[in-house]
Formats: C-alpha cells, sequence, structure tokens
C-alpha cells in the first residue's frame, strides 16, 4: 500500500459511529479514503459523503486498511488534532488598507493573525483574496464542489488590484471567478472602497465584470475602508465625507433597480455605513432581501430592528416603568435613538451613551471596536442604570474580553454596576423586560 507522506492523527472516535464499529482506534493515523489522499477537512467531509469507505490507516506504525459502509452522508465518527486537519492558510498579500496593520503594538496575538483560508471561507463564510492559491489548488477547489465561497474582490481591473494589493498574483481574479461560474459554483463578493484608489470609473468596471457572472455572483457588498490613527509609515487612503457617501448612494441605487430587473436581486449591496456617513435614511428591509452581507454590516441595523419590533409584538407594558443606560458606537446613535423611543409606551425609557473610540481614533465608529477603556473614558463618573447594556460585539467571540485585553469584569468594577450583553434585538427586548 502506497502511503502519501503526511496523514491524519486520530484523537477520538466517536461511540457507536461507522468508524468505531469498523474497529477503528484512537491513535490511528489516517492517509486515503478510496485511494484519494485526505489533506484536510474539506477533502475528509467530501469523500466520507459515499457508502462504501476503504480508509488505509497505520497503527503503531504498521499499514492497515479498513473497509465499510454506511449511510450516504452519514458521519463517520472521526475527530482529528485540529478543525481543518491542516495549518491555517495566511495572507500573502500588503492590501493598503489592511486593518491588522493598522493595530496598535502589543494587542494580543490572536489580534495580528492574517488568515486568507478559502476553507475557512466555506466553513465559516470569511472573506478570501484567492492570491495565496496555486493552479492545483484551486482545481482541488472546483473538485470539491466548494460553494458558496466568499471572495474579496476590490477591483476587477488588474492593475488596481495589484496595486491594491501589492501582490502580483492579484491581477487573476476575473480569470477565477469566471472558472467558478464554468464550474457551477456560486461565490459573493466584497469590496472596500477607497476614495481616488478603486471608487468611481473603477468602481463601476468592477461592478460590471461582476454582474456578467451572475448568477455565479450571488452578491456583491461594498464598505467604506476603515481608517485608525496608527497609520505611521503606511500609504495614504482616502475616507468619505458626508456629500461623498451620498455620491456612492447614489452611483449604486440605480444599478440596483437595473440589477433587480435583469437578475430578479439587487445584486449589489452598500454597507450601513454608507447611510450613515451621507445622513440619510436605511433602505427599507425588502432591499436587503435575503441578508447575505450581513457580515459586512450590510443590513444590520435593519435587522436589529426587525427582531426588536417583531420580540414587542406580544408583550405588554412593564408592571414598573424601567430606565436603562445602553452603550454603543458613534456612527449609528441618531438610528438608536429614535428606535429607542418606540420602548416608551411599554414603560422603558433609554439613556444612549455613543462612545468615541479613542483606542483606534481616526474614522472607526462603529459599537463593535469599542473598547473597554473607551467605555472608561466616557462613563466613568456617570450615572447608569445597574446593569449597564452593551452589544455582545464588543467582546471577544466566546470570551469576556474587549479588544484592548481589558476583561468584563475590569470594566465593571472600575464602573460599579455589572454589565449585560445583548446580541440582537430580541435579546435586548428581554433584557429590558425582566422586572
Amino acid at each position: 500500500m502506497e502511503i502519501c507522506e503526511k496523514g491524519q492523527p486520530i484523537t477520538f472516535v466517536e461511540h457507536g459511529t461507522p468508524a468505531e464499529k469498523a474497529g477503528i482506534l484512537r491513535g490511528d493515523v489516517l492517509f486515503r479514503i478510496n485511494d484519494t489522499p485526505v489533506l484536510d477537512l474539506v477533502d475528509y467531509e467530501h469523500l466520507t459523503a459515499r457508502r462504501a469507505l476503504k480508509l488505509d490507516l497505520t497503527r503503531q506504525g504498521e499499514p492497515i486498511v479498513v473497509t465499510l459502509f454506511k449511510g450516504e452522508y452519514e458521519p463517520l465518527g472521526l475527530c482529528f488534532e485540529t478543525t481543518l486537519m491542516s495549518r491555517m492558510m495566511t495572507c500573502r498579500n500588503h492590501c493598503v488598507f489592511c486593518f491588522i496593520d493598522q493595530m496598535p503594538k502589543g494587542v494580543r496575538s490572536s489580534l495580528n493573525v492574517k488568515d486568507d483560508d478559502w476553507r475557512m471561507s466555506f466553513i465559516m463564510g470569511n472573506y478570501v483574496t484567492l492570491t495565496n492559491v496555486n493552479d492545483r489548488e484551486f482545481q482541488r477547489i472546483i473538485d470539491r464542489r466548494v460553494s458558496p465561497l466568499y471572495v474579496s474582490v476590490h477591483a476587477t481591473d488588474p492593475a488596481i488590484r495589484t496595486k491594491i494589493m501589492r501582490n502580483p498574483t492579484a491581477g487573476r481574479i476575473m480569470e477565477r471567478l469566471s472558472a467558478l461560474k464554468t464550474a457551477g459554483l456560486r461565490f459573493h463578493a466584497q469590496i472596500v472602497l477607497c476614495r481616488g484608489l478603486n471608487d468611481g470609473d473603477v468602481l463601476m468596471r468592477s461592478l460590471s465584470d461582476l454582474s456578467s457572472l451572475a448568477p455565479a455572483c450571488a452578491s456583491v457588498a461594498i464598505v467604506p475602508v476603515g481608517v485608525t490613527k496608527y497609520r505611521e509609515g503606511l500609504t495614504e487612503l482616502g475616507t468619505f465625507d458626508t456629500a461623498q457617501s451620498a455620491a456612492v448612494i447614489d452611483a449604486i441605487e440605480p444599478l440596483q433597480r437595473e440589477y433587480l430587473e435583469r437578475f430578479g436581486t439587487r445584486l449589489v449591496f452598500l454597507s450601513d455605513e454608507w447611510y450613515l456617513n451621507a445622513d440619510r435614511a436605511l433602505p427599507e428591509p425588502e432591499a436587503y432581501e435575503e441578508y447575505e452581507q450581513i457580515e459586512n454590516g450590510v443590513g444590520l441595523l435593519r435587522m436589529f430592528e426587525e427582531d426588536l419590533r417583531y420580540a414587542l409584538e406580544d408583550r405588554e407594558k412593564r408592571r414598573t416603568p424601567g430606565r436603562f443606560s445602553i452603550a454603543g458606537g458613534t456612527a449609528a446613535y441618531p438610528f438608536f435613538r429614535d428606535l429607542y423611543r418606540t420602548l416608551e409606551p411599554f414603560g422603558i425609557a433609554t439613556d444612549l451613551h455613543p462612545i468615541p473610540n479613542r483606542w483606534f481614533g481616526g474614522n472607526v465608529h462603529v459599537a463593535g471596536l469599542v473598547t473597554g477603556s473607551d467605555l472608561l473614558t466616557e462613563l466613568s463618573g456617570k450615572a447608569l442604570s445597574d446593569p449597564l447594556l452593551i452589544p455582545k460585539n464588543m467582546l471577544r467571540e466566546t470570551e469576556d474580553v474587549f479588544l484592548d485585553g481589558m476583561t468584563l469584569a475590569d470594566v465593571e468594577s472600575a464602573l460599579g454596576v455589572s454589565i449585560r450583553t445583548f446580541a440582537d434585538g430580541t435579546e435586548l427586548i428581554s433584557c429590558l423586560f425582566e422586572e
């Protein structure tokens, strides 16, 4: 039996699964399934979807072969050292707007990781550039039917994209995206817009090129570049003021109407920041269709509002009127100020505290980048409700830690109040109606 160079050590075999019944043991090392090397999780999931399997393994260094039959798509029952079953692919670009390059010194190491892994794009919806994928690996994407992918495009003009990413392989983006369409695969696209670099005619070309790939191109999100105060030695970037943000909206909305007529979808969507920056009302909920670009902040506020209003439908007025302090970013303050007025007939008053982002500075105004030190600077000495309410995205996922390393307990102790977090409008209503 031919064994490939690197195997996948098995760390656990789940009870009652086909793998256990076939006699596979913890400590065995998996190399091939049906004579195909298992490079990572994508290979494993693709190959184990079949009913009849032949597994090439080693046990204590000796080759063994296990054959088994199982239900189609029934989990095999093996666990491995890492989720991906391989190292994460990191970014090889040097994008002029890279947010990680704009981090202050001394942040925890996880904040400086530049992942650019197409497998995480498929599994988690992370945006990737495809610049670190050679032709052989790209063919594996097609062979494994990986769809949809989430692709950071930024510009389809080869020279402009190469200039933005400072990577000579960046110019092949339309070749790669066209190949996905030919293979019957789908992708969602992202454009981070920088004034004077990939806006204007460059943006219009990008949208024309991407629309030519519909319906394989399922959606395009346009977000404004984020700039922090930590840009010493970095490329100077142009941001968008009120009038310029309005001009972007005015250029995109006619295209949305055209694409809706042609494709049955608006295809191109603007993040909420454009409307906040332009001091314009957000589009109605139906304009966001299936909210497929929610992770880019496209429709995030409307979805929050819909959740909140739905959660209010069966509520009665609080037995005891309550007053609550809610902290958030500065960008959406007018939106939430108006939205929370709908709570007053239910006996709920709110004190909103827009928190300026001193830690990042620049034009960073969203709640998800507010830090513990920002909260303390703005709220220390103020009369606050107990609990103080904050959006959950201020904290690291699964941990009570802010971006600056302060813990939730640190901030609670300094402010002298407890803190409750909410992920959406439904959770906020649950907090507000607790008597």
